[in-house]
């Protein structure tokens, strides 16, 4: 289990070095105590790399989000809104299809129902955050959370645009979820989680947020054990989400230590010489 946990930490920056935690180091008399800081900078190197591929991956869909706005397609046969049926992308705005970037359908495989509150972390132009919406009708909620002014005004847009009122689109990131404790029933996401730097604050979010008995079903990308060190390195890898990714053994562990449980880890389809897509499914205890 060490070596699982190491595995994990190296791709992820420890609790003392979260951007919150940096900025209050920026005190001398602070930094000791925060993040072990003695050269005068406001934090640990692994704080520095985790602000930097953040930053990476909000210009990176920033710029989608401005593109789908302007018509421009970017989806690819592994990515994107391909992977939905014909069902699903009839009754999508255009612009939401255009900004799908996603690697499965999370919804078709959440299992929704009737009067649920489900949740969409990284919801990006909302493709996900509105299927989800008709799944659990209007006695049901979908929220989506995304840190992009642009992907967050261009959901809201599509929003309008399909008539949809039982969803709310929150800025955030989804390693602070703005949702109060027990506040969902499920969560799902998109080829999200491989991009965040802090994986293991991820999943202590998101099982902060669902409620007793509920449910994490989401689309991701999972590592071979064998990827090389350049393509981990590689800043254009993680932010088109395979760098990022955890291997299988790593995923489950990062899920099992955050207090899930049930944890099933089904393969889809190639997406990278060294990467699949890939079903992730687990449940929080009643």
């Amino acid at each position: 289990m060490a070596e699982l946990s190491s595995g994990v930490a190296e791709a992820t920056k420890s609790e003392c070095c979260e951007p919150e935690a940096q900025e209050s180091c920026c005190e001398p008399e602070a930094k000791g105590e925060c993040c072990g800081a003695t050269d005068g900078s406001c934090g640990c190197s692994e704080g520095q790399q985790a602000l930097d591929v953040q930053s990476a991956v909000r210009a990176r869909y920033a710029g989608a989000a401005i593109a789908a706005r302007e018509g421009v397609e970017l989806e690819s046969d592994d990515f994107g809104a391909s992977l939905y049926s014909d069902a699903d992308r009839g009754v999508l705005p255009d612009a939401a299809k255009l900004a799908s970037l996603g690697c499965g359908n999370p919804t078709a495989v959440a299992e929704l129902h009737e009067g649920e509150t489900v949740l969409d972390l990284g919801s990006g132009g909302g493709i996900d955050v509105l299927l989800s919406a008709a799944r659990v009708g209007d006695s049901g909620k979908a929220y989506g959370v995304d840190m992009t002014d642009e992907m967050l005004e261009l959901a809201r847009r599509n929003q309008r645009e399909a008539g949809v009122r039982n969803v709310e689109f929150l800025k955030g990131t989804i390693e602070r979820i703005p949702l109060p404790d027990d506040s969902v029933d499920v969560i799902i996401s998109n080829c999200v989680i491989n991009l965040s730097a802090d994986k293991p604050a991820v999943f202590r979010e998101a099982a902060r947020v669902i409620r007793p008995g509920g449910r994490f079903a989401v689309s991701d990308i999972i590592a071979d054990a064998a990827m090389d060190d350049a393509t981990r390195k590689d800043m254009e890898q993680w932010t088109g989400c395979i760098a990022g990714a955890m291997t299988e053994e790593q995923f489950e562990w990062a899920l099992g230590a955050a207090g899930f449980q049930e944890i099933e880890i089904t393969r889809t389809h190639r997406v990278h010489e060294h990467a699949a897509s890939a079903i992730i499914r687990a449940t929080i205890a009643a």
